[in-house]
């Protein structure tokens, strides 16, 4: 029993990353209302639930996980967003275009059945992830639980496509490098 309070005493605490963005800066693509809905209350929900050591502790932690490399990757919008530098050259060596690596991972994600996440890894692979897991090899990330196309309806093709112009390419360039 000692050790089981040792423990709780010595767990981390999880922090949300700050928004590098105001709420409203990645619309059209995601609106305020999901990035409140995303942000504030589920990112926040398994951050806080994980500090008070409620509900499964690995999912949790893999959510907040998640999390932080998901909101950390954008920008405001752009129509023409592309890949430069290192993302460039992993999406060219492994599909040829930055046209046929879209291609690839829409047809990817629409493949999960339920939720989930799906990502680039940084060694190129294309992969996903059932539920919450954490993975070390993310550089590029996108979000496949129905409340993150919210604004689409059941629209996730046109969900898929617009997160392109909102992808912070400088942030994966640094994931692909350093992994962070």
């Amino acid at each position: 029993m000692r050790e089981l309070i040792n423990l709780l005493e010595t767990k981390e605490k999880l922090e949300r990353i700050t928004l590098p963005y105001g709420k409203s800066a990645l619309s059209p693509v995601l609106s305020s209302t999901n990035i409140e809905n995303h942000y504030d209350k589920l990112y926040k929900g398994y951050v806080d639930r994980y500090n008070k050591g409620e509900g499964d502790p690995d999912f949790n932690k893999a959510g907040a996980f998640l999390h932080d490399i998901w909101f950390s990757q954008f920008r405001a919008p752009r129509n023409a967003n592309k890949p430069n530098g290192a993302s460039l050259a992993l999406i060219n060596r492994h599909f040829t275009t930055f046209i046929d690596f879209k291609k690839t991972i829409k047809e990817e994600a629409l493949k999960i059945q339920g939720s989930g996440w799906i990502y680039l890894s940084r060694s190129g692979q294309i992969k996903t992830i059932r539920n919450h897991a954490i993975r070390q090899d993310i550089a590029l990330l996108i979000d496949w639980w129905e409340h993150a196309w919210t604004d689409y309806g059941a629209d996730k093709k046109r969900y898929i496509d617009n997160l392109w112009r909102i992808i912070d390419w400088e942030r994966v360039n640094r994931r692909i490098y350093s992994g962070r």
